[in-house]
């Protein structure tokens, strides 16, 4: 299954497909910085200099106070990836509570090692960590039951010990364990598919009939509790990794009515988007961390999309982004002038650190490989081609400022020969390492980071002579 998934995205030192070349006729980073505030000015948003602190759940945050003067006693170790779930969970109730605290991010071993000073601290090596006054606590479900017991006024998530409420929750928590083995046993395996897809479809009816007990849209009823960060992070990655690999859809078919209302109630929350994946993301961490993910022929459609290997999912112009847009259902929609300037952004501020790590792409295989294939931290950047990749960023932030169609009739649009200042080869294999590696929620929320997906596949469509030659003769 691994093999599979390395196949289905750009790795570092693959032979180069044939290319263009370009120029470097794209404005400069500082043109456009100057573009991206001037439209973060007309649009009222903030996207260069968010308000870590106290603002809206952010991926790039290290330090939460949320107004308070009072001294941080706490500290979340959580991944640089954002793949763990129970690292999800533990953020999560700290950002619903508004608990003071400060992160570090540690890798997870399927993609790199773990700081020795860190090790030091928790020998098992084992995430999420809490720190508390330099106490050390591990385990998800410990470090929540302790915040609640803890901060007891911040936004009290479970109901009182002893009363018909909590008894109810503590239910509502096994069922989330038995949700979570009846999603492993079909997703992990190739045996019994039929009786696995039936006994997980009646887990699923098991908690629509719950979420409606109390009038929902959350299990508790009109507002989220414990119950639902503990059942967030497995319902969205079994929503994603579902339908990539069985072809099974959780959400967006209408099948689970009450289900499809609890996931908008969550995304109606900044807390949750602020921490929330997409399917692409979940459909390959998800293999690394579990031992392989068992591909069917019913999967095999959706997976196309998800991987954008359909020729349009990752193309321009996008499909919509809906609350039942298949394969991928998401509540807020979109707003592509404002998604299309959050991934401009994003670029524009990391520019250097970007254009380096999309090098590796031209360049080689790190010595020391890891298990999960969307990563490769010891890889070996082409730097030697630094400027074309450099020039070809700005091209594609240029786009997504303007629109592709109103830069290709401006003087800095696209110009692609046979012979030109770059060698196109080297661009077309680092953009499509980047494209397959944007996460979601670490670099962007899922309808930016669709938009700078699209974008790069622009760029590569652009430079690929073969896909020119094909398009040419139709």
């Amino acid at each position: 299954m691994l093999e599979g998934l390395s196949k289905l995205v750009g790795k570092g030192g693959s032979s180069s497909p044939a290319a263009l070349s370009f120029s470097d006729n794209a404005p400069s980073w500082e043109v456009l910085s100057n573009m991206v505030k001037a439209q973060e000015g007309e649009f009222g948003v903030n996207i260069t200099e968010p308000d870590y602190e106290n603002g809206p759940t952010h991926p790039l945050a290290l330090k939460r106070t949320f107004g308070s003067k009072e001294p941080i006693r706490l500290k979340l170790y959580r991944d640089h990836a954002a793949w763990c779930p129970y690292c999800q969970k533990v953020w999560l109730q700290l950002e619903e509570k508004r608990i003071p605290y400060v992160m570090e991010k540690i890798n997870m071993r399927c993609y790199g090692d773990k700081p020795p000073e860190f090790m030091a601290k928790v020998p098992s090596g084992l995430l999420p960590v809490l720190e508390i006054d330099g106490r050390i606590i591990t385990e998800s479900a410990v470090i929540m039951n302790l915040l609640e017991e803890m901060y007891p006024n911040n936004t009290p998530l479970m109901p009182p010990k002893g009363s018909p409420q909590r008894t109810r929750a503590d239910n509502l928590m096994r069922l989330e364990r038995r949700f979570f083995s009846d999603w492993l046993n079909w997703l992990c395996s190739g045996w019994n598919q039929q009786s696995a897809q039936a006994q997980l479809e009646k887990t699923l009816q098991a908690i629509c009939q719950e979420l409606q007990a109390e009038g929902g849209p959350y299990f508790l009823g009109s507002d989220i509790s414990l119950v639902d960060i503990t059942f967030a992070p497995m319902l969205e990655r079994a929503a994603a990794s579902l339908c990539y690999y069985k072809g099974f859809i959780m959400r967006g078919a209408g099948k689970y009515p009450a289900l499809e209302a609890w996931f908008d109630a969550m995304e109606s929350r900044e807390t949750y988007l602020g921490t929330k994946s997409d399917h692409y993301t979940h459909c390959h961490d998800l293999p690394p961390q579990l031992g392989g993910c068992y591909m069917t022929p019913a999967g095999e459609l959706f997976a196309a999309a998800i991987d954008g290997h359909d020729g349009k999912s990752w193309h321009l112009p996008l499909p919509p982004l809906t609350a039942t847009s298949t394969p991928e259902a998401y509540s807020p929609g979109e707003n592509p002038p404002v998604d299309k300037l959050q991934a401009a952004a994003r670029v524009v501020v990391y520019h250097d650190a970007i254009v380096k790590f999309a090098l590796r792409g031209a360049g080689q295989p790190g010595p020391r490989p890891v298990s999960a294939p969307l990563a490769d931290p010891t890889g070996v950047a082409a730097v030697e081609h630094t400027a074309a990749m450099d020039a070809a960023m700005r091209h594609v932030v240029h786009a997504l400022l303007v629109g592709v169609d109103e830069k290709q009739v401006l003087e800095h649009a696209l110009q692609v020969q046979e012979q030109g200042n770059f060698d196109g080869a080297a661009v077309v294999a680092s953009a499509e390492y980047l494209r397959d590696r944007i996460g979601v929620p670490r670099d962007l929320k899922l309808p930016a980071a669709r938009q700078l997906r699209a974008h790069l596949n622009w760029l590569v469509d652009m430079l690929h002579k073969d896909s020119r030659l094909h398009a040419n003769s139709e």
